[in-house]
């Protein structure tokens, strides 16, 4: 039976984007596993699935990521909202203003189109990036045209060309959260451009959602038991600790996935090709698998598996990435498959208008009616 009040078990749409079936552990994309994607396919590859249904071909691929590399530069007017916006102002909350007013150089116009989901996906990072830049009192940086999606993001923001392991697993992480069903910010974006408003606002309305920690939360306990441990000869004895006093080991089971995470499965296979490129990745191997071995041995039974969080941390930790970042980077990645549902329901809208119950008091003279 449906929630009465969290909408659990409700139908709101039928897509032909992505599936999540946690009992079976599949995440699908348009018919691919999200997982073979991450290891196989880059973003741009990966949106394009998303947006078309299909891969582009070779013509097709090299001139989308012409256009996204255009579309990374900002307007001179986003710069200065980004710019003098108080400091003590989110980094989500800045991309959400900023996100907003993009809607006055795209115009309002309707049905949302392809160009303005590749414009907003590109540009995003770059907003991510001055910002955080700025902030921190570092002049901010222009797109490389020569670097892919992820890549370009990690030199905005570091004022270097990555590395090629840091920029692959970023990469995946990137993909692997693009897009999750009907999720609260992908509801609400879809339910905002149902009215027939512009899609920088439906958009604009999916970061205010992605930003509540009950959605947008991000790895920082996973990362602290990383840095805790440190080593791999510090792992058993850690993790013995932690469960010898009841405490949870961080990374392990997952609130949809009752089986493998498959995103986890996805950027642990990424890992495991980079652990000679970076002794963190290494340790994050390690201690998955000293802690499944430990979790089955507390905890009989139980299938505690390891949930994307755990990556996600390994992955942030070897970039060096600022905490504050953490959930506009993996908002970053799912504007792809915000803006694939928006232009979806563009194209059969119908406007979301539910139903609610009033448990309130009734005036006196209705309750005389009823009676």
């Amino acid at each position: 039976m449906a929630s009465v009040t969290g909408l659990e078990g409700v139908i709101a749409a039928y897509t032909e984007i992505g599936l999540v079936d946690g009992e079976l552990g599949h995440l699908v994309y348009r018919g691919y596993p999200a997982q073979e994607l991450a290891v196989s396919k880059s973003f741009e590859e990966t949106a394009f699935l998303l947006w078309h249904g299909r891969f582009p071909q070779e013509d097709e691929l090299t001139a989308l990521k012409k256009r996204m590399s255009h579309y990374r530069n900002l307007p001179d007017y986003i710069c200065r909202i980004l710019e003098l916006l108080p400091a003590s102002i989110p980094v989500m909350s800045a991309l959400q203003t900023a996100v907003a007013a993009l809607a006055e150089a795209e115009g309002s116009a309707w049905p949302p189109s392809l160009a303005q989901a590749e414009r907003l996906t590109a540009m995003l990072p770059t907003m991510i990036a001055y910002r955080a830049r700025r902030i921190a009192g570092l002049p901010a940086l222009q797109p490389d045209a020569n670097l892919d999606h992820a890549a370009n993001y990690l030199y905005m923001l570091n004022g270097r060309k990555p590395e090629r392991s840091h920029a692959k697993a970023l990469e995946a992480y990137l993909i692997l959260g693009m897009e999750h069903g009907m999720n609260a910010s992908t509801f609400a974006s879809r339910v905002i451009v149902s009215t027939q408003s512009d899609m920088c606002a439906a958009v604009s309305g999916a970061i205010g959602a992605m930003k509540g920690p009950l959605h947008g939360g991000a790895p920082y306990e996973v990362i602290a038991m990383l840095e805790s441990i440190g080593s791999k000869s510090n792992a058993e004895p850690w993790m013995r600790n932690v469960l010898d006093n009841g405490g949870r080991l961080m990374g392990f089971g997952h609130r949809i996935y009752k089986t493998k995470d498959p995103r986890a499965q996805a950027l642990r296979a990424v890992t495991m090709e980079l652990t000679g490129d970076d002794p963190s990745f290494d340790l994050a191997i390690y201690v998955e698998d000293t802690a499944i071995r430990l979790l089955e041995e507390y905890k009989p039974g139980r299938r505690l598996f390891t949930n994307v969080e755990f990556y996600a941390a390994a992955i942030m930790r070897a970039i060096n990435l600022s905490p504050d970042l953490f959930t506009p980077t993996f908002t970053a990645g799912r504007t792809v498959g915000w803006t694939a549902h928006l232009l979806e329901q563009a194209a059969i809208n119908r406007i979301f208008r539910p139903e609610s119950i009033y448990i309130g008091t009734m005036p006196s003279m209705l309750d005389n009616d009823l009676n």
